[in-house]
């Protein structure tokens, strides 16, 4: 049965157990599987049978939350915009009348005659309207049969502003005159005349300030990927087919469509140049600072910016199916995954608010049990349901993935999924694919030996080469082209099958090819020239013969070139403690010369692989004990990609590579494999460090406020900077940098 897939915007959640709740009656749906994201405030949901949308929508609301498709929802930004401005609100209404609350209850020199009044006045606006939110949210889920963090936070600042009004009436806490001193820990008395107002008003105080530096940080955490969506054009100027042209919306371009990219101008869409050579900054969607030249023929990517001349591109992919659409994609669907850390914590989450309330009516018990009077049981309960914070916990890892996927995203390294920082870690051999990942991928011109000028060489083999189709020869006809800028047209061309060409150049007969080319003319290659052709054919190199006026004057080597930062990756990669290994079809000789080039040992090669056989070499690996990655950027190599215990795809390679790999390299340059398993497993230790400091500080601080050693306003001050600081620490992720 056919599995459908949507994504759900839910309002209401205010802690992790909200998302846990959400996520647990929607799994009870036949044919649901959902995941609910507390940071992202989405609901990930796959469905099948005779379950619909507004089937899911419902039963997220009859649990009291609300729910909405993403194309119906509010634009995000505008949600935290509305969300931040009603916190801010709230949150200066309630320092500004909670701070002489405090000040009051704190200094003795401070409570003058009807002290107490005045600190009424002052903290009922504070627990009423500023803590509405708290309210609010824990009488809809009591309706429900549900207790959240919220229940905790209103039952404890309701139950210190009842006792004070209690306290106030029908006490002797209203007594003119009526002092007393500000504790640490819980007070000991009889409770008549005995107020918490301090604590109603300050633990409102600072639970709001803490969830609006939450949502502040939320919002910088998914900056990146708000970022990323906004990088493409809005309009294009498409041009018809008589010359004329017209903007309109990039939504609206077709693929086939022609379009003009002036000096300046974003590249609307993924798409061929067919008109026009520029240099191209693809820095926001690489990280890569140096600019692309390109010219007629060469792909270039939507979102990129056009640095020189004017382009007329055609349009090859256009709307979701864009390189920066993908990204997005990828990006987004990583935010919304969990690790595996994360669900135990969610499932902690689940049933810890009623094992605080528990625990708080037995510190009540056992304070009344032991004699301590009704004001210590009382302020030990409130201090035990205001401390406890499965906020932090639910934080940890949502929080991290947001700053990590998004740092990544903007330095052109995408993160499937928290699933994939699971495996950086124990990553201990990384595999290699040489064509386009090593090397470059293309015939280049690496040396040229003669006998004669260089240049001339060059010029006249060039020149010739330039006429022909072959790779080698275009490989010799660019090499060309870069040393000299232009290169003269020859007369009288003409291939020679299996041999070479031959021709006329500026008046000279010339021949390009093999020795045997040479040798059916009577020419005969000297001893140094021999020697560096033996030399090249013995590093796995295509030798090239080159003669003119009788004479044979020069050999060229052609080869797939080794990229410049190959060996320096290799290098980085080494320091994290992965051993590189390099897999290839090509012959032993041509791989064990790449291998040399670049630091890797001979034994470390496996040459003359066939496609097919490359997941089996990951396997036998994988056999050993080892934990493989695999970087690759091939159809070939998506076996072995998907094969591996983490995948690196080469986002210049194919789409099959890119969906079969855990980690997509936007840019071709291999040093961005050893930046990426750095970030990843630096955004995993994030995550350990979040979960770490969240269990701990639950640990530490609900037997601190049971034994009653936490005033309660001190207890609300802690619980709200554990999830400050969590997500604090996750936002340190913003400075990662790549090496170099």
């Amino acid at each position: 049965m056919a599995s459908n897939q949507v994504d759900l915007v839910i309002g209401g959640m205010t802690c992790a157990s909200c998302a846990a709740r959400v996520e647990k009656k929607l799994n009870r749906m036949g044919g649901v599987t959902a995941t609910v994201n507390y940071a992202t405030e989405k609901a990930r949901v796959s469905y099948t049978g005779e379950v619909s949308v507004p089937d899911l929508i419902a039963t997220v609301e009859a649990t009291g939350y609300t729910a909405q498709e993403p194309a119906r929802a509010d634009p995000e930004p505008e949600q935290v915009d509305h969300e931040l401005r009603s916190l801010r609100q709230r949150l200066l209404t309630s320092v500004v009348l909670a701070v002489p609350v405090i000040a009051m209850a704190m200094i003795p020199a401070l409570q003058f005659d009807n002290w107490q009044w005045l600190s009424l006045t002052l903290a009922a606006p504070v627990v009423t309207y500023a803590g509405w939110p708290f309210h609010k949210a824990a009488l809809t889920n009591a309706r429900h049969g549900a207790a959240t963090m919220d229940t905790l936070i209103s039952v404890g600042t309701s139950a210190a502003f009842l006792w004070s009004l209690w306290a106030l009436f029908f006490g002797t806490a209203g007594t003119p005159g009526m002092t007393h001193p500000f504790e640490l820990t819980i007070a000991r008395g009889d409770g008549a005349g005995n107020i918490y107002l301090e604590a109603a008003a300050g633990v409102t105080a600072f639970i709001l300030a803490g969830r609006y530096f939450e949502a502040r940080s939320k919002r910088k955490a998914g900056a990146a990927l708000r970022a990323l969506l906004e990088l493409g054009a809005k309009d294009v100027t498409v041009l018809s087919p008589d010359g004329g042209e017209r903007i309109v919306p990039v939504a609206e371009l077709k693929v086939g469509d022609r379009f003009l990219v002036r000096p300046g101008e974003k590249i609307a869409t993924d798409g061929t140049v067919v008109e026009g050579s520029s240099a191209v900054d693809a820095s926001m969607l690489t990280g890569e600072s140096v600019p692309v030249e390109v010219s007629e023929g060469d792909p270039v990517t939507g979102a990129t910016v056009n640095a020189g001349g004017r382009l007329v591109v055609e349009a090859v992919r256009v709307g979701a199916d864009t390189q920066l659409a993908r990204m997005a994609r990828l990006v987004e669907d990583a935010q919304n995954g969990k690790a595996a850390a994360q669900r135990l914590a969610d499932r902690i989450s689940a049933v810890f608010v009623p094992v605080v309330i528990a625990l708080a009516l037995g510190t009540l018990g056992f304070w009344l049990g032991n004699g301590a009077g009704l004001t210590a049981a009382f302020t030990a309960a409130v201090a035990v349901l205001i401390i406890a914070c499965p906020c932090a916990l639910g934080l940890a890892t949502p929080t991290a993935l947001l700053v990590g996927t998004g740092r990544g995203a903007q330095l052109g390294i995408l993160i499937k999924g928290p699933e994939v920082l699971e495996s950086t870690r124990k990553v201990d051999t990384v595999v290699l694919d040489k064509t386009g990942t090593v090397t470059t991928g293309r015939m280049a011109l690496l040396a040229v030996h003669s006998v004669t000028d260089e240049s001339e060489v060059l010029r006249l083999a060039g020149a010739l080469e330039h006429a022909s189709e072959h790779p080698v020869a275009r490989a010799v006809a660019a090499g060309a082209m870069d040393k000299l800028g232009s290169l003269p047209t020859p007369e009288d061309f003409a291939n020679v099958p299996g041999l070479g060409v031959q021709g006329v150049v500026d008046g000279h007969a010339v021949l390009v090819g093999r020795e045997q080319l040479l040798a059916d003319w009577a020419l005969e290659l000297p001893q140094e020239l021999k020697q560096a052709k033996s030399e090249a054919e013995a590093a796995g190199r295509t030798a090239i013969a080159v003669a003119w006026d009788g004479e044979a004057r020069a050999v060229l080597e052609v080869a797939d070139a080794v990229k410049e930062s190959s060996p320096e990756a290799i290098e980085r990669l080494r320091a994290l403690g992965l051993t590189p290994i390099l897999l290839t079809g090509d012959n032993r000789t041509v791989a064990e010369s790449v291998a040399a080039q670049v630091g890797i040992a001979a034994e470390d090669v496996f040459a003359e692989v066939l496609p097919q056989d490359k997941a089996a070499v990951v396997k036998r690996l994988q056999s050993e004990g080892r934990s493989v990655a695999m970087v690759g950027d091939g159809v070939n190599d998506a076996a072995a990609l998907a094969q591996a215990d983490l995948g690196l795809a080469m986002g210049t390679g194919s789409d099959a590579a890119i969906e079969a790999g855990d980690l997509t390299l936007v840019r071709g340059d291999l040093r961005a494999a050893a930046d990426a398993i750095r970030l990843a497993r630096r955004t995993l230790g994030t995550i350990r460090s979040n979960l770490f400091w969240a269990f701990a500080y639950n640990i530490a601080a609900l037997p601190l406020a049971a034994a009653g050693l936490l005033n309660p306003m001190i207890a609300g001050a802690a619980m709200a900077f554990s999830s400050v600081f969590v997500v604090a620490n996750s936002l340190r992720l913003r400075t990662f940098r790549p090496l170099g």
